[in-house]
C-alpha cells in the first residue's frame, strides 16, 4: 500500500471546481460569478463589426463577470483580414457564419465544447438543426448556419457532416434582410426584388459592394424578372455568374445604379439624402434614417429574404484561465443582455427567449412580436427610434426567419465571382 501522499489535483481541476462552486449575483442572470481573486486581470479582447462590436455590452459584461472586455469595432471588410492575419490581437469577436468558410481549417479558431455552453439548448432551430419550429426544413442556398456550426473535433479543422460535440461558434446575432426603400420617393408600392432594377428607378438605385452579397441581391431581382432560374442563387455555377454579372453590366451602363456603398454610415446617407430610393441596405441603416426624421422602410418582398448570421467565435491562441473566462462570456452573452441592446436596432438574437427578461413589454411585442409599439422606443443609445403606434416592418420574428429564400454565401466559385464583381464595378 502505498504512503505517498496524494496527488494535488491539477490546476485545471482546480479551476473548473472554481469556475462550477462560484455562483454569485448573478446568477439571476443565469451566469456564475468567477472567483474575482483568479480573474480580476483578464482582459479579453472582441472584435466584430460596428453594428455588433458596441461599448455598452463589454461595459456591462466586465460589470457582471469581474475581468474586462475591451470592444472593438472593425468595419467588415477589414475584420476578415484581421482574423486571418492578426487573430493573436484578438481574443473573442463576432464572426460572420459566411467567414467559417475562410477561417475554419486554417488555424484561427478553435473548437467549443458544447458541453460548456449553457444557452444551445436556448438557440432556436433555425440554427442547431436548420429547420423551423414548426419542422419545416429551412433554405440550403447560400451558407446556412446549420452546415457550418459542427467541427469534427477538438482540433476544428473540418465542418462535420451533422452534430458533434465541438462547435465552431456559438450562434449569436441574426437577421433577415431585404431592400430599404423611401417610401415618400418611390412613387408607387414596392412589393417585389425586381424592383431593384425597375428602370423606373434609374439612377436611383444602389447595391452593397460587396460581391457575396450585392450578386445575391441582384440575382433575387434577375431571378422574380425571369432573366434566369439559378440552382442555388447562394452557389452559383460560372456559367450563372457570368449570365447575372454580364447582366448587371448592361443595367449598370442603363444609369440604374447611382452608387455601390461599403460602408453603413454611406448606405445612411444615401438614402437620408434621397439621392438613392431603393437599395441593399442592413436594418440598423433603416433605423438610423428613421432617427433624423426620415421615412424609410425595409421592404417585405414576395420572394423572402437573404438571411444571414454570426457566431461567437474564440482564436485559437486562448487557454488556461483566459479560455476559461472566455466560455463564461460566451455563456454571458446568449443570457439576454447583449441581445437586448441589438434588438434595439433591429436584429434578432439566436436566443430570442433569453432576451425577453431584458426588454420591455413595449420592446418586445415591437421588435420580435410584429404589434405596434405602445410607446415610443430607443435604439441602444437612448435615442428615439420607434413612435408610439409603428408596427415593425416584416412583422413578427418569424414571419421575417421563417422566409429566408437565401443566406449570405461563400461560393465554391468564390475567387472567379470576385474577379468577375471587380470586372463589373469597374466597368
Amino acid at each position: 500500500m502505498s504512503t505517498s501522499p496524494p496527488a494535488r489535483p491539477s490546476s485545471r481541476l482546480r479551476r473548473r471546481g472554481l469556475l462550477k462552486a462560484a455562483l454569485g449575483a448573478n446568477a439571476a442572470l443565469g451566469v456564475p460569478t468567477l472567483w474575482a481573486q483568479n480573474i480580476r486581470d483578464v482582459v479579453l479582447q472582441h472584435s466584430g463589426p460596428p453594428v455588433t462590436a458596441i461599448n455598452q455590452i463589454a461595459e456591462q459584461a466586465s460589470k457582471d463577470l469581474g475581468f474586462t472586455v475591451r470592444m472593438q469595432a472593425v468595419e467588415n471588410a477589414d475584420l476578415l483580414n484581421r482574423f486571418l492575419s492578426q487573430s493573436s490581437a484578438i481574443d473573442v469577436a463576432d464572426v460572420s457564419i459566411t467567414f467559417m468558410k475562410y477561417l475554419v481549417g486554417r488555424n484561427v479558431l478553435q473548437a467549443i465544447p458544447r458541453a460548456k455552453i449553457r444557452n444551445l439548448d436556448q438557440t432556436i432551430p433555425l440554427f442547431v438543426k436548420g429547420r423551423y419550429p414548426d419542422g419545416r426544413v429551412a433554405s440550403t442556398q447560400g451558407v446556412a448556419p446549420y452546415t457550418v456550426l459542427y467541427v469534427t473535433g477538438q482540433d476544428a479543422k473540418s465542418f462535420a457532416d451533422g452534430e458533434t460535440e465541438w462547435l465552431s461558434g456559438i450562434p449569436s446575432v441574426t437577421n433577415a434582410d431585404t431592400l430599404g426603400i423611401r417610401p415618400d420617393l418611390v412613387g408607387r408600392p414596392v412589393a417585389s426584388w425586381a424592383d431593384l432594377v425597375d428602370p423606373m428607378f434609374k439612377g436611383k438605385s444602389a447595391l452593397q459592394d460587396q460581391p457575396t452579397v450585392g450578386v445575391i441581391d441582384v440575382a433575387m431581382a434577375l431571378e422574380s424578372r425571369g432573366d434566369l432560374k439559378y440552382g442555388n442563387k447562394g452557389n452559383m455555377t460560372r456559367a450563372e455568374i457570368d449570365k447575372t454579372i454580364n447582366t448587371m453590366m448592361e443595367i449598370k451602363r442603363s444609369g440604374q445604379f447611382r452608387s455601390f456603398w461599403t460602408t453603413f454610415d454611406q448606405s445612411v446617407n444615401l438614402m437620408a439624402s434621397g439621392e438613392v430610393v431603393i437599395q441593399s441596405m442592413w436594418s440598423p441603416a433603416v433605423s438610423a434614417v428613421r432617427a433624423r426624421g426620415i421615412p424609410c422602410i425595409f421592404q417585405p418582398l414576395k420572394e423572402g429574404y437573404r438571411g444571414w448570421g454570426y457566431t461567437f467565435g474564440m482564436m485559437k491562441h486562448l487557454t488556461g484561465l483566459k479560455r476559461d473566462c472566455a466560455i463564461e462570456y460566451a455563456n454571458w452573452y446568449g443570457a439576454g443582455f447583449q441581445g437586448a441592446v441589438i434588438a434595439r436596432q433591429g436584429y434578432y438574437s439566436a436566443q430570442p427567449e433569453n432576451v425577453k427578461k431584458f426588454l420591455t413589454p413595449a420592446e418586445w411585442d415591437y421588435w420580435y412580436d410584429g404589434k405596434p409599439a405602445a410607446t415610443d422606443l430607443p435604439d441602444p443609445f437612448g435615442r428615439i427610434a420607434i413612435k408610439a403606434g409603428e408596427i415593425r416592418d416584416g412583422g413578427a420574428f418569424w414571419q421575417r426567419m421563417g422566409n429566408i429564400a437565401v443566406w449570405n454565401s461563400v461560393m465554391d466559385e468564390d475567387r472567379y465571382l470576385t474577379r468577375r464583381w471587380n470586372e463589373f464595378i469597374t466597368s
